[in-house]
């Protein structure tokens, strides 16, 4: 027992122990709360929880208003479990960091980022919010997330799910490629 608490407590784990752990993860998320994992959804069901509170969700709202049947019909505009998950990985991962001994708040990242992007503060924050925004409209179009189509579809042996893997890191590893070059 005491192997396993030292090893919980590496700042960096084995990517198969990890791979692995996540995988029981995936495993008792289907088994015991029905769901699959995935995350892009916690976003949109935030985003339309604040337009349905706001009236621009639903019934009353304006016919104009981007789509409001998708988070009536699909997206369902409340607090999901997926907002839950968001906030349990969170949680979970300040514990490991806690536990780790490895807690830090910081504003600028590590030296790969700034080896290739500089020092600004202001250029990290952009190129981080925009990031998002292109990663989530991609997970909207893609109708699932890196960990839903991935993870979850690849449990569930989904042809999707491993023709969404081999496209990930045919562009991923191309684009590493040019931002980062030789450089790391």
């Amino acid at each position: 027992m005491n192997k396993i608490i030292a090893y919980a407590r590496k700042e960096e784990w084995s990517p198969y122990v990890a791979g692995a752990a996540l995988g029981l993860v995936a495993i008792l998320s289907m088994w015991l709360a029905n769901q699959s994992l995935g995350a892009s959804g916690a976003f949109e069901s935030v985003v339309g929880a604040l337009g349905k509170s706001l009236g621009l969700i639903g019934r009353q709202a304006p016919p104009s208003f981007i789509n409001t049947s998708y988070w009536i019909n699909q997206m369902r505009p409340e607090i999901s479990w997926q907002v839950w998950m968001i906030v349990g990985t969170l949680l979970g991962g300040g514990l490991g960091a806690l536990t780790a001994g490895t807690w830090k708040l910081r504003t600028m990242p590590d030296k790969q980022w700034t080896a290739i992007f500089g020092t600004s503060r202001v250029k990290r924050w952009v190129l981080g919010f925009l990031g998002a925004v292109v990663l989530e409209v991609s997970a909207g179009l893609a109708n699932g997330c890196t960990s839903g189509l991935a993870i979850s579809g690849g449990l569930q042996l989904a042809p999707s799910a491993f023709l969404f893997m081999a496209g990930m890191f045919a562009a991923g590893i191309p684009t590493a490629l040019i931002i980062y070059g030789r450089r790391y």
